[in-house]
C-alpha cells in the first residue's frame, strides 16, 4: 500500500510538470529515437509509455527513427556483409530492400504497435509516404560507391500536419526517395532535423546512449546555439555526437526553438527532460 509520503511525493512531481505541459501545449516536439533504447524491451515500452502521455497533456509529438543495429543483424542473418565509409553505410539494390524490410516492416509497425498499446494513436509512414521527403544520391567520387545512400533535400509536412492535428502520432522511418522515385537509405539524425526545421519545432530531441554532450568530464546542460558552435571542433564531439551536434545548430539556424540531447536509456528520459526544472541532459537554444 502507497504511504501517505509517497502520495504526497507524486503530487508534487505533478506540479513540477504542470508549468511546462501549459507552456508546451499546442507544441511540436520531434523525436529522434534510436540507441539502446531501441532493443530493450523495458526501456521501449516506456518510451511508448511516455510519447503517448506527451499527446494526451497536449503535445504533438513527432517520432523520426533509424535502425542500423537491427539492419546489421538482419544482413548477417540473411548472409549479406555490412560495408561502411565514413560511418554511412554501403546500400547496393539488396541491403536497400533488407533496410526497408526492417526499419519499415519490423521497427515502424513495433513503435506504432507499442504507442497504440499505451491509448496512443500512432501511424507508421516512411519518406514515401505522401511523399513526405525527397533526397539525392551522394555524389562526390569517394561516396560513389555507397549506392543508394542519400542526403535529404526537401520535406512536405502536409501529411505530418494532418495527421498530428487528428490527433494521431506520425512515426516515421529514415527511408526517402530521390526525384526519380529510386529508395534511398537516409541518415536519421539529418531526417529528424529536416523534419523539426519544416515543422519550426518547439523541441528537437536526440536520445542517445550518452548523457548529453560532454566536455572535458563535464555535462553542458545549457549552451547557446553561438557556444555550441565552438564545441563543433572539439576533440570530445567525435562519433555519433559530431553530427548531431551539427543537426542541432542547423535545426536552431532553420526555427527550431530548442534542442535536447539525453540519454534514452534512463528510465522516462523524455518526461525528465521536458517536465522537470533540472533535466537530465543538454538543452540547445537559440542566442537570442
Amino acid at each position: 500500500m502507497m504511504t501517505l509520503e509517497k502520495k504526497m511525493e507524486r503530487a508534487t512531481i505533478l506540479l513540477e510538470a504542470l508549468p511546462y505541459i501549459r507552456k508546451f501545449s499546442g507544441k511540436t516536439v520531434v523525436v529522434k529515437y534510436g540507441g539502446s533504447i531501441m532493443i530493450n524491451n523495458d526501456l521501449k515500452h516506456q518510451f511508448a509509455r511516455d510519447i503517448a502521455l506527451l499527446k494526451y497533456v497536449g503535445l504533438n509529438p513527432i517520432i523520426v527513427h533509424g535502425g542500423g543495429k537491427e539492419i546489421t543483424k538482419w544482413m548477417d542473418k540473411l548472409g549479406k556483409e555490412a560495408e561502411f565509409i565514413d560511418g554511412l553505410r554501403v546500400t547496393d539494390s539488396e541491403t536497400l530492400e533488407i533496410t526497408e524490410m526492417v526499419l519499415v516492416g519490423k521497427i515502424n509497425s513495433e513503435i506504432v504497435s507499442l504507442i497504440n498499446r499505451e491509448g496512443g494513436k500512432a501511424v507508421g509512414l516512411s519518406g514515401k509516404d505522401g511523399p513526405l521527403f525527397f533526397g539525392k544520391k551522394h555524389e562526390s567520387p569517394k561516396y560513389k560507391k555507397l549506392g543508394f545512400v542519400g542526403d535529404i533535400t526537401n520535406v512536405d509536412n502536409t501529411l505530418i500536419h494532418t495527421l498530428s492535428s487528428d490527433g494521431f502520432i506520425p512515426v516515421i522511418s529514415s527511408i526517402g526517395q530521390s526525384d526519380h522515385f529510386e529508395g534511398l537509405n537516409m541518415n536519421a539524425d539529418h531526417v529528424a532535423e529536416a523534419i523539426a526545421s519544416s515543422l519550426k519545432a518547439q523541441k528537437l530531441v536526440f536520445l542517445t546512449d550518452v548523457k548529453g554532450l560532454v566536455i572535458e568530464k563535464k555535462l553542458q546542460v545549457q549552451l547557446s546555439s553561438q557556444q555550441a558552435k565552438t564545441y563543433l571542433k572539439h576533440p570530445d564531439v567525435k562519433g555519433g555526437m559530431l553530427p548531431k551536434l551539427t543537426c542541432a545548430l542547423n535545426a536552431i539556424k532553420n526555427g527550431v526553438k530548442d534542442i535536447h540531447i539525453i540519454n534514452g536509456t534512463i528510465q522516462h528520459a523524455l518526461l525528465l527532460e521536458l517536465f522537470t526544472d533540472s533535466g537530465i541532459g543538454t538543452m540547445i537554444q537559440d542566442n537570442h
